[in-house]
């Protein structure tokens, strides 16, 4: 495995949405983020992306915090201990007011717009900009988009895939960031969150690549002026290429503790899963930090 090693003492996130319970694809996720803030003196923040709350659900979040604390990781900052005890920072729930004014400040530059599109009328995955010189009334729908435009593709460097370029309007187009239904999107919610919270490394599976040049550019239009490192890692999938789904029901960690199986076996399959290790050799919580330190 070639692997650009991040800078030393980096912020970095575990961020599940409390839409399902944990699978292995997320204990993927989990062996690279603490394997790699152990291995570069990093700190790892717990955040629950619960954005959506059409589909998450409380018994999702304790499910995750059972499950991380039966792992053994232990995040920095608001423990899942501290989770379980009151509302705090890290649960987007909790960051209504924080995005709110993220996007006054962004629509008082007039970077915002008000959207009524729905997703059945939007024939692509880019959005063709209809509603952006359209006078939509913004008390008609809650939807907004935020101006995308920019002079030059977004380039910047993985620390596993090298060197990428993206074109936000290319790809995607003005970026949806609150839906018909008043809920803030991940993409906008996520890079809010990385730069209230001093994330400076993001660790991610390959699903998301496409959308990192979409947030800098965000993040940059919200101030930020440095942007945090990225790492996409190898995604678990199906045979036939499908990724792993909480929806399907796929290899749950629940089902895995409900059959015997250790954490340490449950973190070492990962590993394995997850190309940072050449079987599925049983690995502590402590351990994970040996599967990067060379590298």
């Amino acid at each position: 495995m070639t692997l650009q090693a991040p800078r030393a003492g980096f912020r970095t996130r575990f961020a599940p949405a409390p839409t399902g319970h944990l699978h292995l694809g997320h204990a993927v996720n989990a062996v690279w983020v603490w394997g790699l803030a152990q291995a570069f003196d990093g700190r790892v923040l717990l955040r629950l992306e619960d954005h959506d709350r059409g589909r998450c659900r409380a018994e999702y979040e304790t499910s995750i915090l059972d499950d991380l604390d039966w792992l053994g990781l232990v995040p920095d900052g608001a423990t899942t201990a501290t989770f379980r005890t009151g509302p705090h920072a890290q649960r987007q729930s909790d960051n209504t007011a924080r995005y709110d004014a993220r996007l006054a400040a962004l629509d008082a530059r007039g970077l915002v717009y008000t959207c009524r599109c729905s997703r059945a009328e939007i024939a692509s995955s880019v959005y063709p900009g209809t509603c952006r010189h359209t006078a939509v009334p913004a008390e008609s729908t809650p939807a907004r988009r935020v101006i995308m435009d920019g002079t030059a593709a977004e380039s910047f460097d993985d620390l596993r895939l090298g060197t990428q370029s993206q074109d936000p309007m290319t790809q995607c187009g003005d970026l949806l960031v609150r839906d018909r239904a008043g809920n803030w999107t991940y993409q906008f919610a996520v890079v809010v969150d990385d730069l209230e919270q001093g994330i400076d490394l993001i660790i991610r599976g390959e699903d998301l690549l496409d959308s990192t040049g979409r947030q800098f550019r965000l993040a940059q239009l919200l101030g930020r002026d440095t942007m945090p490192s990225v790492l996409h890692h190898p995604l678990v999938s199906h045979p036939d290429g499908r990724k792993l789904s909480k929806s399907a029901g796929d290899t749950g960690l629940r089902e895995l503790r409900a059959a015997g199986r250790s954490p340490a076996e449950v973190l070492g399959r990962a590993a394995h899963l997850g190309g940072l290790a050449d079987s599925p050799r049983p690995i502590p919580a402590s351990a994970l930090g040996d599967l990067f330190r060379g590298a």
